[in-house]
């Protein structure tokens, strides 16, 4: 039986090492919560809310997210014994998306759950991997920056390159990337910048041999994205459109794309994410873990995740020091020849860092159970 105790609420803001540049945002100091659930055993369980503090990536941000923990979620659930995390998603049911909110509260159950049961976070979830490949992203700049950028991440033997494109950065940049690099798995993020407008603009990309195009229409479409993928050689990943196993379906159905992204806190938790996983391995269609510039602690819940039988492209997870001064947890989470173990320790496999929690710090909020 889970039985959460307390609650704490860790507010955190680090600098990026690097700015980091999309079409949809810009993003230097990066704001986190991290959230620290306590069984009446003392044992802990650790997730992180991975909104951003304005809602360029979805309409949620850190601040509504704190709100819907302190004053929402968070009381549900002091009152609501679970046998297994599975069991979250029917108690969240009475409030509507805030998917990242309840992603973060719910991974940390995930953690303590697989913490109480005496196994890793992926043996909880189903994980049969013993190791993830690891894929990058490299953000908007000169050309030459990135190729620089791309060099330096193929020495470091890493597996998947994504490229973020726009309308007014996007066939030159991958026309030169491929020039310097013509066997480099590459992908290209629009994030949304485009619309059916641009479908020949679109198309010229397929004469570069890309792994897939994502989300390059609307974030919440996937009507349109049916209609362009029938006129598109290179497939189409889903990220933004998909928050749900339903919408996942959907998608399918209508043939709106060959790949789906997966983020944890997007699709609301673990839980969701593997209905996902189900779903795209039962058609046939890849999948691949999303990032959210998040702490080692979301890190270490990819980790778990991708190490699922149909994450079969290397997805947005790397060492936390292309990110981070300092990492969260112990020990650093890093990437060796483009992989990174899947830890066996109980949990997440990682022991969370108090002492540099603290450092980067600037609010903590405790909630405790009223029984």
């Amino acid at each position: 039986m889970i039985i959460i105790q307390t609650v704490k609420l860790h507010h955190i803001t680090q600098k990026l090492k690097s700015p980091f540049t999309s079409s949809i945002g810009y993003v230097t100091d990066r704001e986190s919560i991290l959230l620290e659930v306590i069984d009446p055993d003392g044992i802990s369980g650790w997730g992180e809310v991975v909104a951003f503090s304005t809602p360029w990536y979805t309409e949620e941000t850190i601040n509504t997210a704190f709100h819907l923990l302190k004053d929402i979620l968070i009381p549900l659930i002091l009152k609501q014994p679970l046998s297994h995390p599975e069991q979250l998603q029917a108690v969240f049911n009475k409030v509507k998306r805030n998917y990242m909110a309840k992603a973060s509260l719910e991974g940390a159950i995930w953690d303590l759950f697989a913490k109480k049961q005496g196994i890793s976070l992926a043996t909880a979830l189903g994980g049969e991997r013993e190791e993830i490949e690891c894929g990058v992203v490299i953000g908007i700049s000169s050309i030459s920056a990135m190729t620089e950028q791309i060099s330096q991440y193929v020495e470091e033997g890493y597996k998947r390159f994504k490229v973020k494109i726009s309308p007014k950065q996007d066939i030159k940049l991958i026309e030169d990337i491929r020039k310097q690099f013509p066997e480099l798995p590459l992908m290209a993020d629009a994030n949304s910048a485009y619309s059916l407008a641009d479908i020949d603009r679109l198309k010229e990309l397929d004469q570069f041999g890309l792994m897939m195009i994502e989300q390059p229409l609307a974030a919440d479409d996937i009507i349109d994205h049916a209609k362009l993928q029938q006129k598109l050689a290179t497939p189409i990943c889903l990220d933004e459109s998909i928050v749900t196993s339903e919408d996942a379906r959907k998608a399918i159905e209508l043939g709106s794309c060959r790949v789906i992204n997966i983020k944890p806190g997007r699709v609301g938790g673990l839980t969701e994410s593997k209905k996902i996983h189900d779903l795209c391995q039962s058609h046939k269609i890849p999948v691949w873990c999303g990032g959210m510039l998040e702490t080692s602690i979301s890190r270490a819940h990819n980790i778990a995740l991708a190490s699922l039988a149909n994450f079969s492209i290397p997805g947005d997870i790397s060492s936390s020091s292309r990110y981070w001064e300092e990492d969260m947890v112990n020990p650093e989470i890093k990437a060796v020849h483009g992989k990174i173990a899947v830890p066996k320790g109980n949990g997440i496999g990682f022991q969370v860092s108090k002492e540099i929690i603290k450092k980067y710090r600037h609010s903590k909020t405790v909630i405790n159970s009223s029984f």
